[in-house]
């Protein structure tokens, strides 16, 4: 059983729905602050389709608790589409994955309705440091699917900013053991304005580790290797070029792999 509902500062229902495999959560009204859209599943952990918003897009999670999803406004939207969470009327979305879908080979990061606070669903990113702790400099926008980089700021040109600290470490949870053999990283090129890195180190769960050397382009740049089994890998040791600018980020970050979960 799925049950998706918004309820509101006042702990106030405002929209409830209810299904066995899929629910179709209609709001009509405008979002007010303090808002909060819930998720609660009868069964976990589990695999569902999720969409906060109709404007956000939906993508494939894994469940470990009734999730909880506060409604951003101000600061917090900036890298979110101006359409995102607008208007008088909202499409909420949520379906049960089919096993031959969440076994498929993909791209295990990917995940639009991530928040800075989730520990509820997966994938998750996380930093040791966010530039100036804005929104639009945070993890968990290298894995939301925009790969647009040539600018920098509000969306779609949102990334993962290091605030010029060497030692930042962005971190990405998957929440369960997956296996894993390919590596996309979009850089953020905006040039001049941007620099850029030369060299990462990605660590994984199992204690390995391997270095990626980068070039500077606003390419997706792959990397593969040979499959591991790993429940969170960290990318860190960022050696940025000789180039002056003190601003290099990342705009994406894809990890492609199965899942090796069998609940």
């Amino acid at each position: 059983m799925l049950c998706l509902k918004v309820i509101d500062k006042n702990q106030i229902s405002v929209a409830v729905g209810r299904g066995e495999r899929e629910v179709n959560l209609v709001v009509s009204r405008e979002y007010e602050e303090g808002d909060r859209i819930f998720l609660e599943v009868s069964q976990k952990p589990c695999y569902v389709w999720l969409q906060v918003d109709d404007a956000l897009g939906k993508s494939l999670v894994y469940v470990k608790e009734d999730i909880q999803y506060k409604v951003p406004f101000g600061e917090q939207r900036i890298n979110l589409s101006p359409k995102v969470f607008s208007g008088k009327r909202h499409l909420i979305h949520v379906r049960e994955a089919y096993e031959f879908e969440w076994k498929a080979y993909r791209n295990l990061a990917w995940n639009v309705n991530d928040q800075h606070e989730n520990s509820m669903f997966f994938p998750h990113a996380s930093a040791n440091v966010e530039t100036r702790g804005e929104a639009v400099f945070a993890a968990k926008n290298a894995i939301d699917g925009v790969t647009a980089n040539h600018c920098h700021g509000e969306w779609p040109y949102e990334s993962w900013g290091i605030n010029r600290n060497p030692d930042a470490r962005m971190k990405l949870d998957f929440g369960r053991e997956v296996e894993v053999d390919r590596l996309i990283a979009y850089l953020r090129a905006d040039f001049p304005h941007d620099n850029w890195w030369e060299r990462a180190t990605v660590t994984f769960s199992n204690g390995e580790s391997m270095e990626l050397s980068l070039k500077k382009t606003d390419e997706g740049q792959e990397f593969l290797f040979d499959p591991k089994r790993i429940s969170w890998l960290e990318l860190s040791h960022l050696i940025a070029s000789g180039e002056p600018s003190p601003f290099p980020a990342l705009t994406q970050l894809e990890v492609y792999g199965t899942d090796v979960n069998d609940n």
